[in-house]
């Protein structure tokens, strides 16, 4: 070929420049990554959820048709550990107290709270001074508080005792008491977790337009009228999500208990957690313990169920 030939054969290659990438390329390459780099801050979150959350629970409703003692090899026994745990006089006693605890969380701490949060928000002066010292019982160790409650209610040299000795008037025996042991815990509770409660209602209480008030005073309506006809129902939502999740948490209740009464006396404390303790630790029959614990389940999984109802209903609106 000559070199006439071969310049033409070099002038009819067109080079073509490489093509630019589309925009919706890009956004999707873009969005891949980023979703990538989410799942993998998500992973590691995700692996203890699995490994100290979801696997326990589902070993522990494998292990309630068992019979488990550690160092020996499980049997299957079908329904034999909830048939023994029913017939257990313990367990009426367990579920009959925390049913009348919860009552009482009810009648007693879900009241307070709410009359607290609207006095706090009249406040005019100090209001972070007092929101903190509201807050307080919350930032303690529920065990250290636990441990002063029990010096409190000590019937001897106790301060509530002293306090009534000083105002000339019959002193109790508090924690000691078969008839006064539960309401005392329940006091011990609402003090414990009174903080939490309290700012929750204060935001919602913050967030109602202050020009329903004012509409509500000139109609001539009265600090009770306005808190019936304008405070409450502009925090129903509110109340009554507080409401199913202190059912949850106070059918959970342990820590008093154990630390303050130990169940007692004569098992007016006993609840179903602290049975389930008693069974795993002190009888060493893990079986009727996880047993117990998906009875418990089922009963806080309807509550459960009625907490996700309320807040998708509450979303949709």
């Amino acid at each position: 070929m000559t070199r006439t030939a071969q310049r033409r054969t070099v002038a009819k290659v067109v080079v073509r420049p490489m093509r630019a990438p589309t925009p919706a390329g890009d956004r999707r390459r873009r969005r891949v990554a980023d979703q990538a780099r989410a799942y993998g801050f998500l992973l590691g979150g995700l692996v203890c959820f699995a490994l100290f959350s979801w696997y326990p629970a589902i070993r522990a409703v494998v292990i309630a048709f068992q019979k488990y003692t550690p160092g020996s090899d499980p049997e299957w026994v079908g329904t034999a550990n909830f048939t023994r745990v029913l017939a257990d006089p313990e367990f009426a006693a367990a579920w009959r107290n925390t049913l009348v605890f919860t009552l009482l969380a009810l009648l007693i701490g879900f009241a307070i709270p709410f009359v607290l949060a609207l006095v706090l928000n009249e406040l005019r002066h100090a209001k972070a001074f007092f929101r903190v010292v509201v807050y307080l019982p919350v930032m303690i160790p529920p065990v250290v508080s636990a441990l002063l409650w029990k010096w409190f209610y000590d019937p001897g040299t106790g301060l509530a005792n002293e306090a009534l000795r000083f105002l000339h008037l019959p002193t109790s025996n508090w924690s000691n008491g078969a008839d006064t042991a539960l309401v005392s815990l329940v006091v011990v509770a609402t003090w414990a977790n009174l903080g939490g409660t309290v700012l929750i209602y204060l935001a919602a209480l913050q967030s109602i337009p202050g020009e329903l008030y004012e509409a509500a005073e000139l109609d001539g309506a009265n600090l009770l009228q306005r808190v019936r006809h304008v405070t409450i129902p502009q925090t129903r939502f509110v109340i009554l999500m507080l409401m199913l999740l202190q059912i949850i948490a106070t059918m959970q209740v342990f820590t008093e208990p154990f630390v303050i009464t130990g169940g007692g006396p004569e098992n007016a404390t006993v609840t179903v957690l602290y049975l389930i303790y008693k069974y795993a630790f002190l009888y060493n029959d893990f079986g009727g313990a996880c047993a117990l614990s998906v009875l418990l389940l089922a009963l806080l999984g309807l509550f459960s169920a009625a907490y996700l109802r309320l807040t998708r209903s509450e979303g949709d609106t």
